[in-house]
């Protein structure tokens, strides 16, 4: 049980490893740092928007609108830390 864990765990970094690169370069594309007629930058902003944006879209729709701020990215970290706390709780008690 704890492998498993464990490798949750692992998961849940790497998402939110993802995440947190998807957000960099969504403020980069925005602000004209980087171009995305780069194939690299495209390909890596891409892959970061197709695996983050399906659970970031539900979040963005019961979040209120706070004009151009988007703080869905946040609600999602903080919820993934939860539930890979409260994972280990349970493991580590049971």
């Amino acid at each position: 049980m704890i492998a498993l864990a464990n490798l949750i765990n692992a998961v849940v970094n790497i998402f939110i490893l993802i995440l947190i690169v998807q957000v960099v370069m969504s403020w980069l594309i925005a602000f004209n740092v980087v171009n995305t007629r780069n194939r690299f930058v495209y390909m890596i902003a891409d892959v970061a928007y197709k695996i983050t944006e399906p659970v970031l879209r539900p979040i963005r729709r019961i979040l209120p609108n706070f004009g151009g701020l988007d703080l869905s990215p946040v609600v999602l970290i903080l919820l993934l830390y939860f539930i890979r706390d409260l994972l280990f709780e349970y493991v580590i008690f049971a």
